[in-house]
């Protein structure tokens, strides 16, 4: 039996669409697919159109049981990013977070915030072989942050000016990202 051009193209449409229904394969392709239109930096936002944070009144706590007082990013450089393991534009743009923390982390208060339970969060972790630090809300967070929809990744100034907010995946290892730390850093 000989299978036409058209039936060949519905075929491997219909493999696709099975790929893509059944939940062991659905992640990876969508991780693959979030990589791709992850490509680039995010946008950073114009001077005159940055908020600043007006308060810094947020409790965290570390996957280990250490409290962590947001009070004590006042005067420095912040990335946060909010994201969970189920999310695959989260993890599509972890490798770029990591290699980012990797060279930064001494620099820049990096601040991984997940909602999930702790196990789950530390499997991932350790899974992946990330050397970040992940926290828990343990009080609502500030209403600048708006998080609705995840990943959504923030990086503030010293002076508390929300210099990126990014919604979606994106590449936080870029020239771009790293150029405007470097600019933070020196003012």
């Amino acid at each position: 039996m000989k299978i036409s051009k058209s039936q060949r193209n519905n075929l491997i449409f219909l493999a696709v669409i099975a790929l893509l229904i059944i939940p062991q394969t659905r992640q990876p392709i969508q991780v693959i697919l979030h990589k791709g239109l992850s490509l680039f930096g995010p946008s950073v936002i114009d001077s005159e159109d940055r908020t600043v944070l007006d308060s810094y009144n947020w409790q965290l706590e570390d996957i280990k049981g250490n409290k962590f007082n947001y009070a004590s990013t006042q005067g420095k450089a912040v990335l946060i990013n909010f994201w969970a393991t189920w999310c695959p534009p989260c993890i599509a743009e972890m490798p770029s977070l990591e290699k980012l923390h990797n060279d930064y982390k001494d620099k820049i208060v990096f601040l991984f915030v997940s909602n999930e339970d702790e196990e789950k969060i530390s499997k991932f972790v350790i899974k992946n072989k990330y050397n970040f630090n992940v926290y828990k809300p343990k009080s609502e967070y500030p209403k600048y942050f708006n998080v609705r929809s995840i990943p959504r990744t923030f990086l503030i100034d010293k002076n508390g000016f929300i210099v990126i907010d990014k919604t979606g995946a994106s590449n936080w290892n870029s020239n771009k990202v790293r150029a405007i730390i470097d600019q933070l850093l020196a003012e």
